[in-house]
């Protein structure tokens, strides 16, 4: 399958801003190759372990209680491994040197991931409005996603402060 264009020019756009990137590789929620700019990287079998944790982490935010899954850091001993899901259909992976500014990192690449969900509800939307099938069907049907209640958080009460009036300083010393 040809790489998205567009999609492969944020990556370019990606790595130009963030020179510490080694990869950059956008995927679909099936594990299809959409885009990379991966050098010395097999796109493909890439691909298919962004799959596999990605699904990991989703069920690991499901289960934990903290919401939809947005992003997965690894950090390795030679550098960083960075997912976000970009839009409802697309993953975006980035690989990156162990020097990279991980702020950074996480910024531009929450940015691009965005972009490429964009590009990609972009690409689909026209298709999903021209469907006769489609705009026959009313609104009020569509399926939910069925959720699951978040189980209870509890918090440990804080221990009362204690004051102190003969609190040395350093003058006093």
């Amino acid at each position: 399958m040809a790489a998205d264009p567009h999609i492969l020019e944020e990556l370019r756009r990606l790595r130009a801003r963030v020179p510490q990137l080694t990869g950059a590789l956008a995927t679909g929620l099936d594990g299809r190759v959409l885009a990379h700019d991966t050098p010395g990287v097999e796109p493909n079998g890439m691909a298919a372990l962004v799959e596999t944790a990605h699904g990991a982490a989703v069920k690991l935010a499901d289960a934990t209680g903290q919401g939809e899954f947005r992003e997965l850091l690894v950090r390795g001993g030679y550098g960083y491994v960075a997912t976000y899901a970009a839009g409802g259909a697309a993953v975006l992976t980035l690989l990156a040197q162990d020097r990279v500014n991980v702020g950074r990192l996480l910024l531009e690449g929450r940015r691009a991931a965005a972009r490429i969900g964009e590009l990609g509800e972009g690409r689909t939307a026209p298709a999903h409005r021209s469907s006769p099938a489609r705009e026959a069907e009313p609104e009020a049907k569509a399926a939910k996603p069925e959720t699951r209640p978040a189980a209870p958080r509890t918090r440990t009460p804080r221990a009362p402060r204690s004051t102190t009036t003969n609190a040395r300083t350093t003058a006093e010393s």
